[in-house]
């Protein structure tokens, strides 16, 4: 988990600025600590660690506090750019909806059609470019895990399908 978190934080740092996928008035090196605690209020549990000798933070908003048809809202804080790093910038979000909420076909009309899809461990995911990766359920049919990070070029090594 924390070397996942160094890499992305490095390869974030690496990325030019561009516009991110969105959610719930949440956007990945937009929204800070401040506007994520404006529009959901306090999170249930926070969590610090210390990711290439920066201090992350992490909100977990579940039960009653995470957002409506979500199970658990997950923010990590902490990025590095260029100017140097935030330690309130949001540099990622994990939703985890209740089954039905977001539906293959809902994730379709709401992001289009995915950049790259593949399969891993039974279950489908669909990939984009803006920064979203959803992962569905073994039918295919409901997202269980979507993660909104900045835009995230594809690797042209990898033929999508």
């Amino acid at each position: 988990m924390r070397c996942a978190a160094a890499v992305l934080i490095v390869l974030l740092a690496l990325c030019a600025p561009a516009a991110a996928a969105e959610w719930g008035g949440l956007i990945p090196a937009t929204s800070t600590m401040d506007s994520v605690r404006a529009q959901y209020g306090p999170p249930t549990r926070m969590e610090t660690q210390k990711v290439e000798g920066y201090d992350t933070t992490t909100w977990v908003y579940e039960s009653a506090q995470a957002p409506t048809g979500m199970t658990r809202l997950v923010a990590d804080f902490g990025l590095l750019q260029a100017s140097g790093f935030k330690p309130g910038a949001l540099r990622s979000f994990r939703l985890e909806p209740h089954p039905g909420v977001f539906t293959r076909d809902t994730v379709l009309a709401g992001w289009g059609r995915p950049t790259g899809v593949s399969e891993q461990g039974g279950n489908d995911s669909f990939f984009y470019e803006d920064g979203l990766v959803v992962v569905f359920d073994k039918e295919a049919w409901s997202a269980v895990s979507m993660v909104f990070t900045l835009p995230r070029p594809s690797d042209p090594a990898k033929p999508s399908r």
